[in-house]
Order: structure tokens, then C-alpha cells, then sequence
């Protein structure tokens, strides 16, 4: 993710000024903006243009409505789950390991060789852990006690 091309302890070079906004609303054209900006410096860095969003949803059977799944996106060879969630009547009975196995099988059919997520302590650790997931490192969060586990797993072997 380049930021800024300065060297640490070395004064920026004057430049273009830009005005800074911080916000808790960013419009999603904003959001674009960056989003395919960093596309562009990717591409251009590496050649490659496979960035792809990636999701398995769950939907009510009576109203089609989504109650569940998973999102992310594949890009560089690495697939990035962002988000995953089902409800509690839903647990415990294969579907959340039988949604991962699908959002990992089409990354592997895109050239993934390897996943990568963030889950929380009181989070679901252990049932990535049961899906064949290892832990990288915790970074302490809040409440007290509490951690974001990062985690991998190697696609390339099945």
C-alpha cells in the first residue's frame, strides 16, 4: 500500500498541496477513487490486473433476502476474506466450513495460492482453525484482553 515515498528523517520535498478530510462517511465514488487508483499503481508495478471481488451469500429461502455469507476478493495471488458472518440458527451444522471450502475453491480457480483474514478473540479463531487455518500473530484490541487474530492458509495443496 504505497503511502508516501519518504524516507524517514528526511524532509518532503515541496510538492502539490492537497487538502485532508477526515470522515466516518465516505461516498462510495471516494472510496472508488482510491480503490482503483491502487489498482492502477498494482497493475503498473506488476503487470497483472486480476483484482476480483469474491463472495458466497446465504439467502432466506422464503424471501431471498441475504442473512449470511462471505465477502472478499482475490487479487495478486492472495485471497482476502473481509467479511464473514451467519446467523446463529445457521451454526454448527457444516455451513459456515461448506461456504469457506467454496470462497477457497474459486480462489483457487483464479491462481490463489494462499488466503489471508482477520477474525477477533471472541470471534471464530477455532473454527478457522478447524478449516485448516493458521494463526500469523494477535495484535491486542479493545475491549481489554481482547485480540484480532490475523491467519493464513496455503491454497496450493489439496
Amino acid at each position: 500500500m504505497p503511502a508516501s515515498d519518504t524516507t524517514p528523517g528526511v524532509p518532503p520535498r515541496p510538492g502539490p498541496r492537497a487538502d485532508l478530510v477526515v470522515t466516518d462517511a465516505p461516498l462510495p465514488a471516494d472510496i472508488a477513487a482510491i480503490s482503483d487508483a491502487l489498482d492502477r499503481f498494482n497493475r503498473e508495478k506488476t503487470g497483472v490486473d486480476d483484482r476480483r471481488p469474491l463472495a458466497v451469500l446465504v439467502r432466506d429461502p422464503r424471501t431471498q433476502q441475504v442473512i449470511g455469507g462471505l465477502t472478499g476478493r482475490t487479487s495478486l495471488g492472495l485471497f482476502f476474506v473481509d467479511l464473514f458472518f451467519l446467523p446463529p440458527e445457521l451454526r454448527g451444522n457444516g455451513l459456515g466450513g461448506e461456504i469457506l471450502r467454496q470462497a477457497e475453491d474459486e480462489a483457487r480457480a483464479r491462481g490463489c495460492r494462499a488466503a489471508v483474514l482477520y477474525t477477533i478473540t471472541f470471534q471464530a479463531p477455532g473454527f478457522y482453525r478447524k478449516q485448516g487455518w493458521e494463526r500469523l500473530g494477535e495484535v491486542p484490541c479493545d475491549p481489554p484482553g481482547t485480540s484480532r487474530v490475523f491467519m493464513t492458509k496455503e491454497l496450493t495443496a489439496r
